[in-house]
């Protein structure tokens, strides 16, 4: 008998995983062939304290610590970009991230290729940093391993019944005390196999470029860059540019792929804003990102059965979150007092959808 069935081998699964490892069994199973197959292998990998939603934003910076004291981060910087009719969305978007307004030779001389015809406002963020992904999901990981607890992948479940106890089945069957609902995009695919009523989460496509570095400069010291409104961005990795529409068409849960024509049109409003032409993308791909109604994460034991626990609804947040995310989801599970104050754990409940 299992303590704790986490469907799931995102970081969100991965990380409660690893919390609730160290009070009793756990065992993470995964339908693909890899963990963090999905959203989490797709991410822009960037911590920001003051990106989200006010429950986001507290998840954020009781996140810190965590990556920072584990050498997970490493400094990008965030550069918002306005033409001279988003004045309002700029000085919107300035005071939802707490930037400074920069001027625009100061960002030409941080990113050399940006188009001073085009670009009239310029904010900047010193403190955002790229998440170190592959390295945060395997340590979690490796932490429940190392507290006797399995990892399994190409574990699609298909079957979930309660008799007692959880029984599920997989590709091999199991029985769990409780069940922890980290399946991102079929979370409530999830819920229903449960007999649980969903939640009403929606995944949402965003496709992704990676073009050659804008005529061969070295873009490793450049920000991350931000359309006002976030209407696209732009991040170096790895010698290279990603370019993302940021786009959140709701889709079916399903491997993503990019959309050709929503990718044309924000890699059209990147070029938009600097000098160098889009001529070539080396490859494309798509994420799906799986919003709760209200547009923020869901942690914690359903009220109509609290041995079903949520770890859903991450958004683009899954990351940045994932320590305070699966330090409440433990909490909460174990039934123990959380360390978010009383405001944030009700923002971040179950019941406010029920």
């Amino acid at each position: 008998m299992i303590d704790f069935l986490i469907i799931g081998g995102g970081i969100a699964g991965l990380s409660a995983g690893a919390r609730l490892s160290e009070h009793g069994s756990v065992t993470v199973l995964e339908a693909e062939d890899a963990l963090g197959y999905h959203a989490s292998g797709r991410s822009a990998a960037l911590f920001e304290e003051g990106y989200g939603p006010p429950s986001v934003v507290a998840l954020n910076k009781a996140s810190a610590e965590f990556f920072f004291s584990n050498d997970y981060l490493t400094p990008r910087g965030l550069m918002l970009l306005a033409k001279s009719d988003q004045a309002d969305q700029f000085r919107k978007d300035l005071g939802e991230l707490g930037m400074a307004e920069i001027s625009v030779p100061d960002a030409l001389a941080r990113v050399p290729v940006l188009n001073p015809e085009t670009v009239a406002y310029a904010a900047l963020s010193e403190g955002a940093y790229d998440i170190d992904t592959d390295r945060v999901l395997q340590d979690f990981a490796r932490t429940i391993r190392a507290n006797a607890g399995s990892v399994l992948t190409r574990q699609k479940v298909t079957r979930i019944r309660k008799d007692g106890h959880w029984l599920v089945e997989a590709a091999e069957a199991f029985q769990a005390r409780t069940i922890v609902n980290a399946a991102g995009a079929w979370a409530d695919e999830v819920a229903r196999m449960a007999g649980i009523a969903p939640l009403g989460i929606t995944p949402r496509r965003r496709s992704m470029a990676r073009l050659p570095a804008p005529w061969g400069h070295d873009v490793k010291n450049w920000p991350m860059m931000l359309g006002a409104g976030e209407t696209w961005y732009a991040k170096p990795d790895a010698g290279k540019l990603l370019v993302s529409p940021s786009e959140a068409d709701p889709v079916e849960p399903h491997d993503a792929y990019a959309d050709d024509m929503v990718l044309a049109e924000g890699l059209a409003r990147y070029e938009e804003m600097v000098t160098s032409p889009v001529t070539r993308v080396e490859t494309n791909w798509a994420g799906l990102r799986s919003f709760a109604p209200d547009g923020t994460l869901v942690l914690g034991p359903d009220p109509s059965d609290e041995s079903f626990v949520w770890s859903a609804g991450q958004g683009g947040y899954g990351f940045q979150t994932a320590p305070a995310a699966s330090r409440l989801v433990a909490d909460l599970a174990l039934g123990r007092a959380p360390e978010l104050d009383a405001a944030m754990v009700s923002a971040l409940s179950v019941s406010r959808l029920r």
